[in-house]
């Protein structure tokens, strides 16, 4: 598993997560299959939010690895707060108890990243300044991102914080590229050139900011997999072509896309099944060329300019 420096920093991360949303659903038996499997796989890094199974992820997580100090120093960990039933909460009372609830979920004495989990239109900076300080200076928690933030919020965020930013989680995956598309489709009148996102790929580049990619192989918002999917026919006929010629399963080659990109991205595997979380490792070893990389953007229904 090759590695990536978060932000350009000092965190020295595999270049693939595993997202820890759905395992809740694991007996204690196959979640330690899972984690065990990713950390024979070069994984080191593991997303969590305090949402995930109300909780419960986090908790079956810590009891599948049976956290110890020796088990933890292996560990990235990374969870996020925010989300509240119907609403957003980015108070400071807010954002200290959540962390006070994931370290016990999660059995360790800090956390090596914390996500603000998606915006929340009533933040008060300032609040959330004061948060990440005393998190910080109590050991709590050492680097701070966001998710799904546009760069002037991430910009209000910054004004305010003596930790910067380092991450930002953002959907991306072969059909759903629209933080691509606008940056591609510049000046122009078709759909494709609506930058719903603010430049958000460029800026983060620009900030030394670690987008992470949530939902690679899934279309619209959790509509389901494209792939072997028969919405998808030339896409799927693309991948597999290239699966095929690379001796690797087709999950590989959509990670792979993903990792081709220069903004050094690091996407977020969801599976709860070691086998297929085996395949997805083997993208790290794959190489796309710029030729192949746009035959597949093409091959998802994009039209270049």
């Amino acid at each position: 598993m090759k590695t990536i420096n978060i932000a350009n920093g000092e965190i020295k991360a595999s270049e693939i997560s595993l997202g820890c949303m759905r395992i809740d659903s694991l007996s204690k038996g196959d979640a330690s299959k899972l984690i065990n499997t990713a950390l024979e796989e070069g994984i080191n890094f593991f997303d969590h939010a305090d949402i995930y199974g109300g909780g419960r992820s986090e908790e079956v997580f810590a009891d599948a690895i049976d956290m110890n100090p020796s088990v933890r120093e292996k560990l990235i960990l990374q969870s996020k707060c925010g989300i509240r039933k119907g609403f957003f909460d980015f108070s400071k009372e807010h954002i200290l108890n959540s962390v006070d609830g994931i370290l016990k979920r999660l059995r360790t004495d800090y956390l090596d990243v914390l996500l603000l989990h998606r915006p929340d239109t009533l933040m008060e900076p300032e609040e959330v300044a004061e948060a990440f300080s005393t998190l910080h200076s109590s050991g709590k928690v050492r680097y701070f991102g966001v998710s799904n933030q546009r760069p002037l919020q991430i910009e209000l965020l910054n004004k305010y914080l003596n930790h910067k930013i380092i991450i930002n989680q953002l959907q991306l995956s072969l059909t759903n590229t629209g933080m691509i598309d606008a940056g591609l489709n510049v000046n122009m009148k078709n759909d494709a050139s609506i930058d719903r996102d603010d430049s958000v790929l460029e800026y983060c580049r620009l900030k030394d900011i670690t987008i992470q990619t949530w939902s690679p192989f899934q279309y619209g918002f959790f509509e389901g997999v494209f792939l072997d999917n028969d919405k998808f026919p030339e896409l799927n006929k693309k991948i597999n072509e290239f699966a095929e010629a690379k001796g690797v399963p087709n999950t590989a080659i959509a990670i792979a896309w993903i990792l081709r990109h220069p903004a050094r991205m690091q996407p977020i595997a969801g599976t709860t099944n070691a086998k297929r979380l085996k395949d997805i490792c083997k993208a790290s070893q794959v190489e796309l060329t710029r030729e192949e990389w746009y035959e597949l953007y093409r091959a998802a229904g994009n039209i270049l300019p």
